[in-house]
């Protein structure tokens, strides 16, 4: 039995598909969600979620919260005595739920799909893969959380063409998605967020704002009294959901405070959170490449979305009411339990097709040359940028820098920032050149990225036909090598470059014939027709050269009946 997992900030979620269709599973409490802590006690016990959460403000010693945000990274939480990385504390969460699901289901659960938020990295996402393993779980897919949620409401009634944008803000993260969907194909336009914006931000404004009403220093409070007040400032921001005012009350020392706050000066505190979230929407548009005017509805997502400030903020930014037909919380989970049900092929989603995109630019390290004279190495050059449609291939050829070379390393980076350095080193390639005059050796390098995210590096010396390859795994991927490698061979038909594709070919010949045949203007107009189209075959974006291709082959024909018309009069 498969299960879908949305392993959250604040709060995760189990779900499961039976014959009434995708449902959420309750944990041992009868309760949907389940809060992301983690508590220990003297003697060792582990406690996860509620039980953990009321541990949090009596023992926050031994307490952990918000370590989804520390995923991938070497930061250590110290519990107690002892000590635990992100992973180690996800994978207590995981295990907790896998009892829950087994429990509900009354069968053995080995095997579930979990979903993270879609800027997510490399490692983030393997590291994501291990707390499945550790919790005894087969990771069979890691999903992005927006797109689990478009998923969700894709299986909705839908008009045939539709664009759509995932709003979805959790209690610690950020994602904005563009989608197109075309009758049972969804297509992922982009992608973009910040993992360090939630819900529990939103709360620390509120917080902030106790302080300052009141004059209390914040390294004035004890740990207890600080999680106290964290906690207060939780229920007076849910107490905006249902009034325009909101009071709280608390306690620090022997002085009790009792401060109440309008929803306008709340909203007025929000405005730099605010900005930051306008951000990723307007990056997202721009990848994707349409208007805010384009996109058919609008879809909420994420517990944080309930807030009135963040909902005022949403129908300002984007001009109308956005859609929350689904629990905003509950949303992503269904979506994995749908992906769950397409990995078992159920009849009534198999149809169902999901395209995605990289969620980084995918790139190598190069030196940068100006008029003739070298600058400097370690600049990063993208071979295939951040929001392409997967599965894609694209090739790039890059020359020798230094005099009698004798190797060329080829690093493979993720990442957007402009120096290599910055970016995350994913695996190296390096092949042997002859050693020649600067410039005069050169390597094809050919990244192919799968639907599965596996990442294929070829990189071929043009001179003497010498290739080296490597096969990178990414998101949580189950193959083995020969998988991997078998899965790659069947996407040779990527790999071809589009300038070599038959019908481009066939389209730069005949422009060639007819230049030869055509004399004066005409000639000149086919000459620069040729180039645009060499200009956008070099650039490998397949829509593109589609749409190209078709303006290209109008012209000539326009251009090829003229020259017949032409020769007839004469």
């Amino acid at each position: 039995m498969k299960i879908g997992i949305d392993l959250g900030t604040t709060n995760s979620l189990v779900s499961c598909y039976g014959e009434a269709g995708p449902r959420i599973i309750p944990n041992r409490l009868g309760e949907n969600l389940t809060p992301s802590v983690v508590s220990i006690d003297e003697e060792g016990t582990v406690y996860v979620g509620r039980t953990a959460q009321e541990r949090c403000v009596t023992h926050p010693e031994t307490t952990a919260t918000l370590f989804k945000r520390s995923m991938g990274t070497d930061k250590e939480f110290q519990l107690g005595n002892k000590t635990f990385r992100a992973e180690e504390l996800s994978s207590f969460v995981l295990r907790a739920l896998k009892e829950d699901a087994e429990s509900f289901l009354g069968c053995p659960v080995t095997e579930a799909i979990i979903s993270v938020p879609a800027y997510f990295n490399d490692i983030q996402r393997k590291a994501t893969k291990k707390a499945g393993e550790l919790a005894g779980l087969h990771v069979e897919r890691i999903i992005n959380e927006p797109t689990a949620a478009a998923i969700a409401y894709g299986l909705h009634d839908r008009e045939e063409h539709t664009k759509f944008l995932i709003f979805d803000l959790g209690g610690g993260t950020f994602d904005i998605s563009v989608l197109e969907k075309y009758g049972t194909i969804m297509e992922v336009r982009a992608i973009a967020g910040d993992n360090f914006i939630g819900g529990e931000d939103f709360t620390k404004v509120l917080y902030g704002m106790m302080l300052h009403k009141n004059n209390i220093k914040e390294e004035d409070l004890s740990q207890k009294e600080l999680l106290r007040l964290l906690r207060q400032a939780e229920q007076c921001k849910l107490g905006f959901s249902k009034s325009n005012e909101s009071a709280v009350k608390f306690t620090v020392g022997e002085t009790t405070y009792e401060t109440c706050f309008s929803l306008a000066e709340y909203e007025e505190n929000c405005q730099l959170l605010l900005a930051k979230i306008r951000k990723p929407i307007e990056r997202s548009l721009k990848d994707a490449n349409v208007r805010l005017s384009d996109i058919d509805e609008i879809v909420l997502v994420g517990g944080a979305t309930r807030l009135p400030v963040v909902r005022s903020f949403a129908a300002r930014i984007f001009g109308r009411i956005p859609s929350a037909d689904i629990d905003p919380d509950e949303t992503v989970a269904v979506g994995a339990a749908i992906q769950c049900a397409m990995k078992e092929r159920k009849e009534e989603v198999r149809e169902i097709v999901l395209t995605e995109v990289c969620p980084f630019t995918l790139g190598t390290s190069v030196v940068t040359q100006r008029m003739g004279d070298l600058i400097e190495g370690g600049h990063f050059m993208p071979i295939i940028e951040r929001n392409t449609v997967i599965p894609v291939s694209r090739t790039e050829t890059f020359c020798t820098a230094a005099n009698q070379q004798r190797k060329i390393n080829v690093e493979i980076l993720q990442g957007e920032s402009r120096m290599a350095k910055n970016n995350l080193l994913l695996g190296e390639v390096t092949v042997p050149v002859p050693p020649r005059p600067a410039g005069e050796e050169s390597i094809d390098v050919t990244y192919t990225y799968d639907i599965n995210s596996i990442l294929e590096v070829q990189v071929k010396v043009n001179s003497t036909g010498v290739s080296r390859k490597v096969i990178i795994q990414k998101e949580g991927s189950q193959l083995t090598e020969e998988e991997a490698r078998r899965r790659m061979e069947e996407l040779n038909y990527l790999k071809i470059h589009p300038r070599d594709q038959e019908e481009n070919k066939l389209l730069l010949a005949r422009g060639e014939r007819l230049y030869e045949e055509a004399t004066g203007e005409l000639r000149q107009e086919i000459d620069f027709l040729i180039s645009d189209f060499e200009a956008v075959l070099k650039k490998q974006d397949k829509g593109k050269i589609e749409q190209k291709a078709k303006e290209v082959k109008e012209a000539l024909d326009e251009m090829e009946r003229a020259m017949e018309e032409e020769l007839l009069d004469f």
